[in-house]
């Protein structure tokens, strides 16, 4: 059992957790994950690992409530427990001095950005960072990105901070004005294949953190198979993270719509009657 040692509310549906996690705290490097299961019935899912404090024993995690777990998950309080945390799992982020990186993030993916580009900017490296979301409201960890990035550039759809429009639309102009080595780029599919198509252009080496459907987080079960370069590799043990040029994206949103319709009957369930013994011990 993994205690809640506090709780935070970032936005509407974005809730920080720090978990105590000794084991998993005092091992983990930035890129990795870790894999819950709230209770004995519960389903298990990937949450990136968006902070460590060794010395309290204790691991960040960052979650959008939109589905039935994240939204079981949003309801516990400080003081409780989760049934099961699994980690660190996947390879770390490869941590050098490269020169400028660009990391680029929409919507949660903001927090999986968050221990990466600290452990690059530490490494010596420039660090632009380019967040966006759909509105001003949606944006979580502003302050904590500014401090470890060497520059903050953030878009919105509609306007309501920083530049209106994509994360590609700045994305663009810094290319235009700067000498890239690396881009990462963690976020909805979407935007990551946007990201890779306008890099590939530019031959910019780009690195994408990939989140596909996992289940047992050791490469057995075979669930986050995904296609990069012509070849099957696993999100969970050969990850998470990808060249952003040889992912087979038209693959991997055909796969993350696998189970749409029994996710969503799942969470209505959920939403009408959540206290229901069929999904708890």
């Amino acid at each position: 059992m993994f205690k809640i040692i506090s709780k935070k509310i970032l936005s509407s549906n974005i809730k920080s957790f720090e978990i105590s996690a000794p084991d998993i705290a005092k091992n983990a490097k930035a890129g990795q994950f870790v894999i819950l299961r709230l209770h004995e019935k519960g389903e298990r899912i990937p949450l990136t690992i968006a902070g460590t404090d060794a010395v309290n024993g204790t691991i960040r995690i960052i979650f959008q409530e939109a589905g039935k777990t994240t939204t079981e998950l949003g309801t516990l309080n400080e003081g409780q427990y989760i049934r099961d945390v699994l980690g660190p799992l996947g390879h770390p982020t490869e941590i050098k001095n490269c020169g400028t990186i660009v990391a680029v993030a929409g919507g949660v993916g903001t927090a999986e950005v968050l221990p990466v580009i600290k452990s690059l900017l530490k490494a010596g490296n420039k660090v632009i960072t380019i967040v966006g979301a759909r509105n001003k409201d949606l944006l979580i960890l502003e302050d904590e990105l500014k401090e470890n990035s060497s520059q903050l550039l953030i878009a919105t759809d509609d306007g309501s901070y920083g530049v209106k429009g994509f994360v590609t639309n700045i994305l663009a102009d810094v290319i235009s004005k700067e000498k890239i080595n690396i881009v990462y780029a963690i976020g909805p599919v979407p935007m990551m294949k946007a990201v890779s198509n306008m890099t590939k252009e530019h031959n910019i080496e780009t690195l994408v953190s990939l989140n596909p459907i996992m289940v047992d987080g050791t490469g057995m079960c075979g669930a986050c198979r995904v296609r990069v370069n012509g070849k099957i590799k696993f999100a969970c043990v050969d990850g998470p993270e990808f060249d952003a040029h040889k992912v087979n994206w038209d693959e991997l949103v055909s796969r993350l719509s696998l189970f749409k319709k029994y996710e969503a009957e799942s969470f209505e369930n959920f939403k009408h009657n959540p206290e229901c013994k069929c999904h708890k011990e």
